[in-house]
């Protein structure tokens, strides 16, 4: 589990390209990397990935993932290479706090950027707003970009936008997002549940029924 708030950006140090499989490594520095161990789980530009080795380095450690074809179609890791910049995240403990929202690195699908509009103190990104996940990407709602948790600003039919604050510019890479870019989208799990509970009922107009009156019957008790 992760939170979506990303705590730093990393180049790519090394990339070796198998058949069907790539394996990434990065070079955490010692703050990130500290009880880091092999088999747990990273958030890279919020792909979930399971740490395969760890070995000392001058910055703290280096650390390896393998990423499997299927993660490599459906994300943008395919496009990685040696100095790409990634967003880094540590998976969730007990106790943390949870300043984003909960998400799972289940990417999703990969959205294009349209455009990016600069100003001195904010950054208005509009991105694809695919037809299929439309319904779980609503006005004022979570969704997770490149692993960070963002609120959409603005929907049109086909694209939505974020806003960026100075501070996810300067730690993510979306300080450097442009036009073209492929972005990792997870949408928020709880958006996803209710929309497919009320499409459910809707569809089923007996099993609403059953579903009011229960409701009901918990009121009544309660």
């Amino acid at each position: 589990m992760f939170t979506g708030i990303v705590q730093t950006r990393l180049p790519v140090a090394d990339m070796t390209a198998q058949q069907d499989m790539s394996t990434f490594t990065f070079d955490f520095p010692a703050a990130l990397s500290e009880g880091l161990q092999i088999g747990a789980s990273v958030a890279v530009n919020g792909t979930c990935l399971t740490v395969r080795s760890i070995s000392p380095h001058a910055s703290g450690a280096r650390v390896s993932f393998d990423a499997i074809a299927q993660t490599l179609n459906v994300t943008n890791l395919g496009a990685l290479e040696p100095g790409s910049l990634a967003n880094i995240e540590r998976s969730a403990r007990y106790g943390d706090e949870i300043g984003g929202h909960v998400l799972s690195g289940h990417v999703m699908e990969t959205v294009k950027v349209l455009s990016v509009e600069e100003s001195a103190n904010n950054c208005v990104v509009w991105m694809e707003r695919p037809a299929h996940l439309a319904p779980y990407l609503l006005n004022k709602g979570f969704v997770a970009l490149n692993g960070c948790s963002l609120t959409i600003a603005e929907l049109k039919d086909d694209a939505f936008s974020v806003h960026l604050i100075p501070e996810t510019r300067d730690v993510t890479t979306f300080g450097e997002v442009a036009a073209g870019d492929a972005i990792n989208l997870e949408v928020d799990a709880q958006t996803q549940a209710v929309v497919e509970t009320v499409k459910r009922l809707l569809s089923d107009p007996e099993s609403g029924a059953q579903w009011l009156q229960m409701i009901r019957g918990s009121a009544d008790n309660g």
